[in-house]
């Protein structure tokens, strides 16, 4: 029978297999060598081995990981001798073989030959295709010819396996500092969209607002932002984040009335395996993902009493426990909060807690609704103007005269976002360089109502104040046609009659 089927008697290349497995079994690359090492030492009497890894463009070495060389020999020059030959095999890209170490003491600067057992050296190049990653240089004892070939060809098989991990080492290194790179790049991103001087602006009330923004920014205090829908809350969250301390750190939202009751603890807080039906994996709250940075809690005002509570232990003790566990997870993460609804209101009411009310409201900052802020109307115009020209491939640099009037005589219902979508709208329908009244919604044209011209009937002034009270509800809840008809205290159904009689277009009022 061949000799190759003695080795597999032996069990001898079931090493490779052991030594595949080890290598890609974990991610620890110099503990995994090491155990890889000892492997080799019980298996097949490996004494000594130096896993050498180099940068495959300079060859400069990056490091070094060594098996059974003790300091005594290191000091007697046998470690300086392996990094020559370590040295040679770089530069030759082929492997150094000296079947027996007594014969060839020259080359490895060994004097006492006689305390030699007769063993083997071997330094392989680490090599995937023309790329070379480094050596791997082992010294054991000889046997017979027959077994020193099996080794060889066996070594050849692991430097092989060895190099493969070492090359995807290297491109998930190269893939990571990408990432790392293009992440400092969209954080300054970020930091540079939501600078405080680029919010736009310039009333009395909106410099009020960037006061306060550069006040509490510096703080740790806990922020409540409050203002009617659309007014731009979120941005002022972002401003007073990337102008902290905190910047760099995450800044993580979550809209508290978008969450199912049911959801919302293990979404804030996160939850054990195990800890209900679908918990099929532990997972982290928001808030914990948040640590060291900022939380922004959207509509806080929809948060029912129970998670109040819970949440107002967070900002008291700056500790949380994950759904299913009773460890306590201390985290630093920032809260800012905002709503639009009557807060004191609802502290009388007894859907917001008092105590919860009064932690919350350390820092109140106050958004003017849009129709306050009539001298930044045009501003906004402009800024929304020019961003959706771009964006649409169009050369709009003015608005009519016409247009201008009607802007700052609407009332604005939807604020700031229901004038960015009345202007990305009307972009879309304008083929020329200027907007004209034409190319805005039937809503803005409606503003004009209060001054309706004594020709009108009663019944198409009643159809006229009608529909502008239905324009501005669904502007009020961006386009949800079944809050506005709660808030009209009608059905949805006649609700949507009366809109598709008026010809309106509940989509111009959805965020974008």
């Amino acid at each position: 029978m061949p000799h190759y089927y003695n080795l597999l008697e032996t069990n001898e290349f079931v090493v490779l297999h052991e030594v595949s497995n080890l290598l890609t079994s974990t991610l620890h690359f110099e503990n995994t060598i090491k155990q890889m090492f000892e492997l080799l030492h019980k298996k097949l009497g490996f004494m000594k081995g130096i896993l050498t890894v180099v940068d495959h463009v300079t060859l400069n070495v990056l490091n070094r990981i060594t098996y059974g060389i003790t300091d005594q020999e290191k000091e007697i020059g046998i470690f300086e001798k392996w990094e020559e030959i370590t040295e040679k095999v770089l530069e030759s890209r082929g492997p150094m073989i000296i079947p027996h170490i007594d014969e060839s003491q020259d080359i490895l600067g060994i004097n006492d030959v006689h305390s030699l057992k007769d063993e083997s050296f071997i330094c392989i190049p680490l090599m995937v295709g023309s790329d070379i990653f480094g050596t791997l240089s082992v010294d054991f004892l000889y046997k017979n010819e027959t077994n020193l070939q099996f080794i060889i060809k066996l070594l050849g098989l692991i430097s092989l396996i060895i190099a493969q991990e070492l090359k995807l080492k290297k491109l998930m290194d190269t893939e990571k500092e990408s990432l790392r790179k293009e992440n400092l790049e969209l954080k300054q991103e970020l930091s540079d969209k939501f600078d405080i001087h680029n919010m736009i602006g310039k009333s009395k009330a909106m410099k009020d607002v960037y006061k306060s923004i550069k006040q509490v920014a510096s703080s740790n205090a806990t922020v409540l932002i409050r203002g009617e829908s659309g007014t731009g809350k979120e941005l002022v969250a972002h401003a007073i984040h990337y102008q902290s301390s905190r910047a760099k750190k995450p800044f993580i939202r979550i809209n508290c009335a978008a969450i199912p009751e049911t959801l919302l603890e293990s979404e804030l807080f996160g939850h054990q395996k195990g800890a209900f039906t679908d918990a099929f994996e532990t997972k982290i709250g928001k808030v914990e993902a948040a640590h060291g940075g900022t939380i922004f809690l959207d509509e806080i005002g929809e948060l029912p009493t129970q998670m109040q509570v819970k949440l107002l232990r967070f900002l008291q003790e700056r500790e949380i426990s994950r759904v299913g566990s009773v460890d306590v997870i201390s985290v630093d993460v920032r809260l800012i909060a905002a709503t639009n609804i009557d807060v004191e209101k609802q502290v009388e009411l007894k859907t917001i807690r008092e105590d919860f009310y009064y932690r919350l409201n350390v820092f109140p900052i106050h958004l003017p609704p849009l129709r306050e802020r009539n001298l930044d109307i045009l501003l906004l115009t402009e800024h929304f103007l020019e961003k959706y020209s771009k964006e649409n491939n169009k050369q709009i640099s003015k608005i009519s005269s016409s247009v201008s009037d009607l802007l700052r005589g609407y009332s604005w219902p939807g604020n700031v976002r229901e004038l960015e979508n009345c202007i990305e709208r009307s972009v879309i329908l304008c083929s020329g360089e200027m907007l004209h009244p034409e190319h805005l919604p039937s809503s803005i044209n409606l503003g004009e109502s209060k001054n309706l011209d004594e020709s009108y009937s009663l019944k198409d002034k009643v159809s006229i104040y009608e529909k502008e009270i239905i324009v501005n509800t669904l502007a009020q809840v961006n386009g949800n046609v079944s809050k506005a008809a709660r808030i009209l205290n009608t059905t949805h159904r006649i609700l949507s009659y009366k809109i598709s009689s008026f010809m309106i277009d509940v989509s111009q009022f959805k965020l974008a």
